[in-house]
């Protein structure tokens, strides 16, 4: 991408976890550069997370890794989305990963091809 756009490009990545890498790279063979946030050494607000799930045109539910984190221990099965966006903000490692924010929109690249999308 020419210009200003690489660097209005945001990633909320992990680097230990292989899709986010994969997304980076996408990104990368795409010629944008982007900022990575890892979110699980600085966390996103509670409002920023409302605003990437809403652009990202998916539900509390479908941001949420209810594998292999504290899901189960905080009983988040039956909970409200209010409560989930809460638990996200306190437990970063609840977010699924990765999420992308470009000019163009904002996707939670699972699968990371879906990075394309908003390129």
């Amino acid at each position: 991408m020419p210009g200003g756009e690489s660097n209005r490009t945001v990633i909320y990545h992990n680097p230990r976890c292989s899709t986010a890498r994969t997304g980076l790279q996408l990104l990368r063979d795409n010629g944008v550069e982007p900022t990575m946030v890892e979110y699980l050494k600085t966390a996103p607000t509670r409002g920023r997370l409302v605003d990437m799930i809403r652009d990202a045109g998916i539900d509390v539910r479908g941001a949420v890794r209810n594998k292999e984190t504290p899901y189960a221990q905080l009983n988040l099965a039956d909970t409200s989305d209010d409560e989930l966006l809460d638990a996200m903000a306190a437990y970063p490692m609840l977010i699924e990963r990765p999420f992308v924010v470009t000019p163009k929109g904002t996707r939670r690249c699972r699968p990371a091809h879906a990075v394309r999308e908003i390129l």
